[in-house]
């Protein structure tokens, strides 16, 4: 809901570290396949109770998702770059709540279900944009990205600040997770009405 919004502002420095980056040789798929080492050393972080170290490795993956995108534009996007970053991005999205269902036994089934909400939402996300790419269409808020983005009310800026709220307060690890999951649901209805007036023509 406010990835659109926040790309304005993150964009620029993001970029000027892009181009120093790709100037010394590194590719959007060196920094994709990176990404994913502090996004299961999060998942150690938060099974070990160490949530401050768990903060630090989320901001450091984001930091690297934010920059393959970056590089990927300097130097063109490309359809196996589209993908690989997909993949990576839900496996963070995935090892965030499984760090915490193996931390404590209680919090296993909001963790369940909040893993079942991110496969719907992904689902949801990946079935518009395949149909999508059937129509013609222009760069939208997201900017120019190798599949069609659909907006919705949970994105990966709400999803970060949940898992940042979630390492603040790991008590309540269980009243967030299934907050969060009714939001992915409501963004999945979303898109479906979406769909319907978009496709259903």
């Amino acid at each position: 809901m406010f990835d659109a919004k926040l790309r304005p502002l993150i964009d620029p420095p993001l970029n000027v570290v892009a181009r120093a980056l790709s100037g010394i040789g590194i590719s959007a798929n060196m920094i994709t396949i990176a990404g994913l080492g502090p996004a299961l050393g999060a998942m150690l972080a938060i099974a070990h109770h160490h949530y401050g170290a768990a903060m630090l490795l989320i901001a450091i993956n984001r930091l690297f998702d934010g920059l393959d995108g970056a590089v990927a534009r300097l130097r063109g996007p490309s359809d196996f770059g589209g993908y690989l970053d997909s993949i990576a991005d839900y496996v963070f999205y995935l090892a965030v709540p499984l760090g915490f269902a193996l931390a404590r036994p209680a919090n296993a089934l909001p963790a369940l279900l909040l893993v079942a909400s991110f496969t719907l939402t992904a689902v949801s996300f990946l079935a518009y944009a395949a149909i999508a790419a059937k129509h013609p269409r222009e760069p939208g808020a997201h900017g120019e990205k190798s599949f069609v983005y659909s907006a919705g009310i949970a994105e990966g800026g709400e999803t970060i600040a949940a898992f940042a709220i979630m390492c603040l307060w790991p008590d309540a690890f269980g009243p967030i997770a299934l907050g969060f999951a009714a939001l992915c649901l409501l963004t999945v209805l979303q898109r479906c009405a979406m769909a319907r007036a978009v496709f259903g023509r």
